[in-house]
């Protein structure tokens, strides 16, 4: 294996293009099945779409908790390729399925017996309580099939081969949408099981993307080939990739954190405040979605070329990033500013929910072209191994200025004004961006000579 990886001599531009379109493309399917399956949840009951918002945090915080596993695990493996460490990249691998199946018992655990206080927690409501529970405990105790999806899909990403994981991850949205209407409504002879519906549609979902993963893997992925001994657990390969996956995890956690904060604020004005809350994270994915598709098309370009030691190729990666995020984000800050009513009937929205959500939409989406070049940077920190400073990006914006922001702000009384907690938070958040970028550029980047 002495040919170079396409990642270290394709032109920049078309590399990322291939490298991101693909995820690009199954992110918007995700975004797609995220709406559809809000919107079926909502025709069900308005309760239904309240219980599935403050079930959000918990279910994001598991889906993070499988992702920064696998960036942690792109990065190093990424990295190995391009030292021709073809060894370490396979036990890298190995070790990464390891810590998936861990990452899965520990939210098995979670759903067992913490999901209905965790639903508790955010709101007095019984009904809604009641709904919450049986729609976060099976996500959770089923959750085998995204841990072993995603980290499947991150080792094809990390030898370049993305288009495989728009097969995997836009089969299995499908499936989801598919089963959706049935197991909600109750069609083709199917009972009518409601939110416990939408959570199986999802889970059986990601179960045909974890097997569709493991098979494409096997067929396609012959720069990695794992033997059994590779599953030994290799303490310095687990102590890399947690270097890089701990802090992507936090973040996470940070954003569930916060995300539970912003749910409790707002049902000091009403459950329905909530629920607009987790509409607007469904249509946001629009926009965010494929920046996200971008990152992880990026990062394995970025650690690549920095373990080739090639730095013109890492900087035009990182350029490239900053404007295509920009320009998705262009588009969903245009669309919520111009059409948020339409947006809201998706949901069969309200007089309440209407008067609560157009201000929240417009407001909010006037942060979106800083969050963009955000998630871009953090890319770069993640590919060099410096996830530490992505997670103390996102603590100050979300902990030490959005959460206390919105706060301080519905004390007005007026729960449109807590909406300007995002813009706020998201000035911040792109200030100490662009002055860590700084610092690593001059310590590092700049440094490494052509």
């Amino acid at each position: 294996m002495t040919q170079e990886n396409k990642m270290g001599v394709m032109p920049v531009p078309k590399l990322i293009l291939a490298m991101s379109l693909p995820m690009i493309i199954s992110m918007l399917v995700q975004a797609l099945y995220n709406v559809v399956d809000s919107v079926f949840v909502a025709r069900y009951s308005q309760d239904a779409l309240a219980a599935v918002s403050y079930a959000f945090p918990a279910q994001n915080l598991m889906i993070g908790t499988a992702t920064g596993t696998g960036v942690g695990v792109n990065a190093l493996l990424s990295k190995s390729l391009g030292e021709k460490n073809f060894e370490k990249a396979n036990k890298t691998a190995a070790n990464g399925i390891l810590l998936a199946g861990v990452g899965y018992m520990i939210f098995l655990l979670f759903g067992l017996f913490f999901a209905e206080k965790f639903i508790a927690f955010q709101t007095s409501t019984p009904s809604i309580i009641a709904e919450g529970r049986i729609y976060l405990q099976i996500c959770t105790v089923l959750s085998f099939g995204i841990f072993g999806e995603i980290m499947f899909e991150r080792l094809m990403q990390s030898t370049g081969k993305t288009i495989y994981t728009m097969f995997t991850q836009g089969i299995g949205a499908i499936v989801n949408i598919i089963l959706d209407p049935i197991f909600i409504f109750g069609l083709l002879g199917f009972p009518r099981m409601g939110t416990a519906g939408a959570a199986l549609a999802t889970v059986l979902g990601q179960i045909v993307a974890f097997i569709l993963g493991i098979i494409l893997n096997h067929r396609y992925n012959t720069e990695i080939r794992i033997k059994p001994a590779h599953f030994k657990p290799d303490l310095p390969i687990i102590g890399r990739i947690y270097a890089v996956g701990i802090p992507s995890i936090i973040m996470v956690g940070i954003g569930s954190v916060t995300t539970t904060a912003m749910n409790k604020i707002l049902n000091g004005f009403s459950d329905i405040a909530a629920s607009v809350f987790g509409v607007y994270f469904k249509l946001q994915s629009f926009a965010f979605m494929p920046v996200f598709g971008l990152n992880n098309g990026v990062i394995p370009v970025i650690a690549y070329n920095y373990g080739a030691r090639k730095r013109k190729r890492m900087i035009q990666a990182i350029v490239s990033a900053c404007v295509i995020a920009s320009c998705f984000m262009l588009v969903g800050l245009t669309l919520m500013q111009v059409i948020p009513e339409p947006m809201l009937r998706l949901f069969d929205a309200g007089e309440e929910m209407m008067s609560i959500g157009v201000p929240a939409l417009r407001i909010i989406s006037i942060s979106f072209i800083c969050a963009g070049i955000c998630i871009a940077l953090s890319s770069v920190f993640q590919a060099l191994g410096r996830g530490v400073s992505s997670m103390m990006i996102s603590f100050a914006r979300q902990l030490v200025v959005l959460v206390p922001a919105a706060y301080l702000l519905s004390l007005s009384g007026n729960v449109n004004m807590v909406w300007w907690s995002y813009p706020i938070a998201e000035i911040m958040s792109i200030l100490v961006s662009l002055i860590m970028f700084a610092y690593l550029y001059k310590t590092v980047i700049s440094k490494i000579p052509e």
